[in-house]
């Protein structure tokens, strides 16, 4: 087997996040065994599997594996059985998670790693109840999990550092950036940054200060594009030129100070309030459905990651890097190599 790729994992949940990694495990040829709660699981990982498809031939001319094989299975224990990863993402309510991830582990061999998709919950609450509670960790992911390759890693008080290091070397060998997370912190990085933004976003919008629409544009004009190159401590760094970091940050630091932004708070979210989200959104869409807006954002991702990937910079050394992985588990070096996949209860 490829190194770092794993045969097998199984998926706990079926949603936006958990269909999204059903699509890069298996287009990296890696089989999966589903367990979802609702009937409309399989139809919904198989028109994410089906996006997928049709922007890793735009993303990449490096040929893919063989996609792995989909098992739909009916009970956790199935879904744990013989994998050497699971990966956790129903929704965020902790009771729900700490359920699920105790019965995982109590049907898991001790080995496979567990792994929670959380976009907030810190990993040492979920860790109660757990059989080799070692093995788990937060592995939170952005939507589209298929193109988008950041997946933040953050260890509970009880996750042995061998676990991080494993999980890291998985996530590459399917195209993403692993980000480990130093210290327990709940939202991580990514997300306490986004929602910093979104907070700011609300207030804008609430006292009338700008339209979804301006805040949009005034994001995805400017400060957007520069993101996918660069984050936002570099961006002041090389504001004021031939000048050092830290006399950068001295010159910038007292603007913080200023009352120009809400900090942490948030507007009530009354019903005129949202009724003028609702609406602005709704015209800012200009008709088109939520398909055609995801194949549109999927697009313009692919169309970034290119050019990012021209230049060998940020996410595009990532994707460089996956295709080599991709070149290499084509070669005849290793053809022939990939075991069969179990026995299926129900393959899709």
């Amino acid at each position: 087997m490829f190194e770092g790729l794993p045969r097998a994992v199984g998926l706990l949940g079926g949603g936006v996040i958990g269909g999204g990694w059903a699509a890069r495990f298996l287009l990296n040829g890696v089989d999966v065994r589903l367990h979802g709660r609702s009937p409309a699981t399989i139809e919904r990982v198989q028109k994410m599997l089906a996006n997928a498809r049709r922007v890793y031939r735009r993303l990449t001319q490096v040929p893919l594996p063989a996609e792995g094989s989909l098992t739909v299975v009916n009970s956790v224990a199935d879904a744990v059985r013989g994998v050497e990863l699971v990966q956790e993402s129903v929704p965020d309510r902790l009771e729900l998670k700490q359920q699920l991830l105790a019965a995982a582990s109590r049907a898991a061999a001790p080995g496979t790693l567990i792994c929670s998709s959380t976009s907030g919950l810190r990993p040492s609450l979920l860790q109660v109840g757990m059989d080799h509670p070692e093995r788990l960790l937060v592995a939170h992911p952005f939507n589209p999990v298929y193109l988008l390759p950041l997946v933040e890693l953050c260890a509970g008080q009880r996750t042995a550092p061998e676990t991080v290091a494993r999980a890291a070397e998985i996530y590459r060998s399917v195209g993403m950036h692993p980000l480990v997370v130093r210290k327990e912190v709940d939202g991580f990085i990514a997300n306490r940054l986004q929602e910093a933004v979104w907070r700011e976003a609300l207030w804008l919008v609430h006292d009338d200060v700008a339209t979804v629409q301006e805040i949009d544009d005034a994001v995805r004009y400017s400060i957007g594009l520069r993101r996918a190159i660069m984050g936002p401590i570099q961006t002041f760094r090389i504001a004021i030129p031939e000048t050092g970091a830290r006399r950068s940050m001295e010159l910038f630091g007292p603007a913080l100070k200023l009352p120009r932004t809400k900090l942490t708070e948030v507007p009530e979210f009354t019903d005129a309030f949202l009724d003028k989200l609702g609406e602005q959104s709704d015209a800012q869409a200009e008709n088109l459905t939520v398909s055609e807006l995801e194949q549109k954002r999927d697009d313009c991702l692919v169309a970034v990651l290119q050019g990012l990937r021209a230049q060998g910079y940020g996410a595009g050394e990532t994707l460089a890097r996956w295709e080599q992985r991709l070149r290499d588990l084509a070669s005849p070096a290793h053809q022939g190599l990939r075991p069969a996949a179990d026995d299926a209860t129900d393959t899709v």
